[in-house]
């Protein structure tokens, strides 16, 4: 924000595209008013050529909306702004990609969905359930053509937006089903060597995930149709020290009561933790996945730049707010309780990565896809 020093005798001179200044005249006092309404002022002619460099960086510090529409599941909103388009739902990004290179920008929790290749190095089909903007639909498009991708979205506007805004594409190794994602199990035979799961929605507390989808039930229903090496790859917005970890501990007690094995991966630079949940009881230790990692890059598997710096984050121990906690199941899922329990909204960002303020006031951050965590 830009504050002028303060002058005698300063006429103050409020931009038009900002809140107009207050009625009654131009007084010490009003003049004051005017600058904290609009944090862009200017008392001589001297600061005219600071000013119109302000105003030059934020008028390209907009965004532009190039998208919106509500369905029934989402208000669904498409912004550019310096190169990056991002995807939000609600009052939540879900989904950042750079214009330039559509396999760069995105959110970096999303790389720890290659990470099942450690403990199945010959995967050959992969079920997502969700969509968003599909930045590992396409990641798994690129890095991995040979791998059939079957991806389940229960909104079919999200799947039209994915596809003219975001590039994501259906071949004939990716599929797209509008279904909900646990429909979808119980309907096929198939089996998966890994089923990723990053579905959220809305709520009066901010997004979660929607409760038939985090039940022993639904983990039971998973883990039939993974194969004997399979894995699940569950997304949780939360942290393991305060924030939403009441939730991160009841996913992480639900999935251990169905698969013998959960690994965490936290980001380090969002709220999100990548649960890794495997069929095999094999026990992983980090110097186990090393040498797996090394097996993959002699097989030429290892295609993404920072698949080593997010294989660093592996966390064997279980969080401690999964101790006691209440198995969730599809007679007993009380996330709402559990979101109540959670800091407001105001005080943290409510959901997945980082709140949505106003189109015009938008700030994104770039993000490269090989940058690594400080």
């Amino acid at each position: 924000m830009f504050t002028p020093p303060k002058t005698q005798g300063a006429g103050l001179v409020a931009w038009r595209w900002m809140i107009p200044p207050l009625p009654g005249g131009e007084g010490r006092g009003e003049g004051k008013r005017v600058i904290e309404r609009t944090a862009v002022a200017f008392p001589k002619p001297r600061w005219t050529c600071l000013l119109l460099a302000c105003f030059v960086c934020v008028r390209f510090a907009f965004s532009a909306v190039v998208f919106e529409t509500t369905s029934p599941y989402h208000h669904i909103r498409v912004v550019d702004q310096q190169g990056i388009r991002t995807l939000s739902f609600d009052q939540s990004q879900e989904t950042r990609m750079s214009l330039r290179n559509p396999l760069t920008g995105h959110f970096s929790y999303t790389e720890f969905f290659h990470m099942p290749w450690l403990w199945n190095p010959k995967m050959k089909s992969v079920l997502m359930i969700g969509l968003g903007g599909g930045s590992i639909q396409r990641a798994y498009q690129r890095s991995y053509p040979d791998v059939v991708v079957d991806t389940v979205e229960l909104d079919p506007t999200v799947v039209e937006v994915a596809k003219k805004y975001f590039f994501v594409t259906e071949t004939p190794t990716h599929k797209i089903q509008v279904l909900d994602g646990r429909l979808h199990l119980r309907r096929t035979q198939k089996k998966y060597d890994a089923i990723i799961l990053d579905a959220y929605k809305s709520s009066r507390y901010g997004s979660f995930i929607p409760y038939h989808l985090v039940t022993k039930e639904f983990f039971e229903l998973a883990r039939e149709h993974l194969t004997d090496d399979g894995v699940v790859a569950y997304n949780v917005i939360g942290n393991l020290q305060g924030w939403r970890t009441d939730i991160l501990g009841a996913v992480y007690a639900t999935l251990k009561s169905v698969f013998p094995q959960v690994y965490l991966f936290p980001a380090s630079d969002s709220w999100n933790i990548v649960m890794i949940a495997t069929r095999n009881a094999e026990a992983f230790t980090y110097a186990k996945l090393g040498r797996q990692a090394n097996e993959l890059a002699a097989r030429n598997r290892l295609s993404m730049p920072s698949f080593r710096t997010r294989m660093a984050a592996f966390r064997v121990s279980a969080p401690p707010s999964s101790n006691g906690t209440q198995v969730l199941t599809d007679d007993f899922a009380p996330l709402d309780g559990l979101l109540a329990r959670a800091p407001s909204a105001g005080a943290r960002h409510p959901l997945n990565r980082i709140p949505v303020p106003e189109a015009s006031q938008i700030q994104t951050n770039r993000e490269d896809s090989t940058k690594e965590p400080p």
